[in-house]
């Protein structure tokens, strides 16, 4: 198991940008996958992106990409969401996950073991 805390959300201009971080506990953060997911209040969880535990492979939402760059520091236990070009409809509460199979780059929740507490980004027009 790995905690995880999410930080870098905030306020910001539609066509701005933000930089997501999510920084996590343990041992074995290098051999879990890693994923970003936002959810508005009222509606599902949605996918945005995955990574696996080298970095080597990705995967995003058809809505973020090109816009969206996902990525990890196994020295510093930390996966990052560069979000830029920001849109109004990408406004929610992003949230971090992890998977213990560090190959897998699933779109689904329910693949991911762990979660953090989430952080709210907030894109006005």
């Amino acid at each position: 198991q790995v905690q995880l805390v999410e930080s870098g959300g905030g306020l910001v201009q539609a066509g701005g940008s933000l930089r997501l971080s999510c920084a996590a506990s343990g041992r074995t953060f290098s051999s879990y996958a890693m994923a970003w997911f936002r959810q508005i209040p009222g509606k599902e969880r949605e996918f945005v992106a995955a990574i696996n535990w080298s970095g080597g492979s990705t995967n995003y939402a058809d809505s973020v990409k090109g816009r969206f760059t996902i990525s990890r520091d196994n020295a510093k236990n930390t996966v990052y969401l560069q979000m830029n070009s920001l849109k109004p409809e990408d406004t929610a509460v992003y949230y971090c996950a992890a998977s213990r199979i560090g190959t897998l780059l699933g779109s689904g929740p329910s693949f991911y073991n762990d979660w953090g507490q989430g952080t709210q980004v907030t894109v006005s027009s």
